[in-house]
């Protein structure tokens, strides 16, 4: 559905008895934001998505190829920290999984949205979808208005930036190389990738991560025959989860002195029981080991520790890992470790000049496509969208100190260039591992999303100009 700009301004009342919060996205992060402000009394919920095929959903949640699997148990998605088992009752009554199912993201999608929907049928005087782009923010005389791409404008007294990730930074020497979109996809979720290709030629995946992964799975169950090539730094692909262990049992007291102990401690620890269950056991204390290190130490985390902890921490359903085991036993697709030189574009083919990890030798690599799969991004002075783009040449908001997203306040405030939080300007999800680190899987963002909607409200009623 749509709205018209116009048709939600209207005479500001004398008295307000309720808070307008606009949310600037409806992917998982801006969904489950609404939903649970909905829950609360005397609030109106602004919903604006630009792309209505992902409201309720977002990127990570609208595949439909079955090959795409959530990479957590049903049992620990549900979309509220305070009712576990709501996401397997939904399945439960549908004759889908069970507790330690790894079902399709197409399905959790789908859940997502008819969750959506239950609160639109309950609190829908309440609710209102847009569907359209928000251009730009302003605030003033403690409110805030966002002008939409239809020329409309919406006032509300808070607006949440739920925007997501941003799309892969192009490799340098592949966007030198100034490749066509047949022979370069820099967006994988927003091309297809295995049209054209014939069995005989090769693509290169630069990337071996959960988003590698998927665009292997997509490829290869798009009928192409041919070989595939992963290659990232290290080489590492994450791992799988196992069936069958014991119970987690979290850490709930710091297990190291620092945070670049933590690698270190889950060694020692994984001699004496599974190391998977040793990294869950201190997913409860990573984000207070996060915010109790300095710049300096959360840098050196991500540049030496942070590709031995992703291929741990975000695993594989074991589907999905027995496919990707067959396909390299198979040698249709094989992990290399090791840094792209040089990319020219040829007559026949594109010739990538590379070299493996530990050696000084250059090879070349004739590939048909390269497709960019090293990950979800979040720097700000990259970035293409145009909103973020124009709220940073205000200064209205900033990177982060290590330019993993927005930089936000303890509240989860933007601050903008100056260093000033904002007093009506807010964000959640992926944009804001700055400052939380882990949250980019459910189980972090709908604690965060919770807890954003309790603050919210709570400082409406009291008055509370500090959020």
């Amino acid at each position: 559905m749509k709205f018209d700009g116009t048709m939600l301004q209207g005479p500001r009342p004398r008295f307000r008895t309720a808070t307008r919060v606009a949310i600037v996205g409806a992917g998982f992060s801006g969904t489950l934001l609404a939903i649970n402000l909905l829950e609360q009394e005397d609030v109106e919920v602004l919903l604006i998505e630009r792309d209505r095929r992902q409201m309720g959903a977002g990127v990570a949640y609208s595949s439909f190829d079955t090959s795409h699997l959530l990479n957590v148990r049903a049992g620990n998605m549900s979309a509220f920290p305070d009712r576990p088992r709501h996401f397997c009752d939904w399945l439960a009554a549908r004759g889908l999984g069970c507790d330690q199912a790894f079902v399709t993201r197409a399905t959790y999608g789908q859940y997502l949205s008819e969750t959506l929907a239950a609160a639109m049928e309950r609190h829908g005087r309440r609710l209102k979808l847009i569907d359209d782009e928000v251009l730009d923010i302003e605030e003033r005389a403690g409110r805030v208005t966002l002008g939409l791409a239809n020329g409309g404008l919406v006032e509300a007294d808070k607006v949440v930036l739920a925007v997501g990730n941003l799309p892969p930074h192009d490799h340098p020497a592949v966007a030198a190389a100034r490749l066509t979109p047949w022979r370069y996809v820099g967006d994988p979720w927003a091309s297809p990738l295995a049209e054209g290709l014939r069995a005989h030629q090769t693509v290169l995946v630069i990337g071996t991560g959960l988003t590698a992964i998927d665009v292997i799975l997509r490829i290869a169950s798009n009928g192409f025959k041919g070989r595939i090539v992963a290659l990232s730094r290290r080489g590492q692909r994450p791992h799988r989860h196992a069936d069958g262990l014991p119970p987690v049992q979290p850490v709930l007291a710091k297990p190291a002195p620092e945070l670049s102990d933590l690698v270190r401690w889950a060694r020692r620890e994984a001699r004496e029981r599974d190391w998977r269950l040793v990294v869950d056991s201190i997913r409860p204390i990573t984000q207070m080991m996060w915010a109790a290190a300095d710049a300096d130490k959360r840098a050196c985390f991500l540049r030496h520790l942070r590709p031995f902890w992703d291929v741990h921490r975000h695993r594989l359903a074991p589907e999905v890992a027995g496919r990707i085991d067959a396909l390299v036993r198979d040698r249709r697709l094989v992990f290399r470790a090791g840094k792209i030189e040089s990319v020219a574009s040829e007559s026949e083919a594109v010739a990538v000049h590379w070299r493996s990890r530990g050696e000084d030798r250059v090879e070349r690599l004739d590939v048909a496509r390269i497709v960019n799969c090293t990950g979800p991004q979040g720097d700000l002075l990259r970035a293409s969208d145009p909103l973020l783009r124009r709220l940073l040449a205000q200064g209205r908001i900033r990177p982060d100190a290590l330019r993993l997203g927005l930089d936000i306040d303890r509240e989860g405030h933007v601050v903008d260039a100056k260093g000033r939080a904002s007093q009506h300007m807010l964000a959640i999800g992926p944009m804001t591992r700055g400052d939380l680190w882990e949250v980019v899987a459910v189980p972090d963002i709908r604690t965060q999303v919770s807890a954003l909607a309790r603050r919210l409200v709570n400082a409406h009623w009291t008055g509370g100009e500090g959020l």
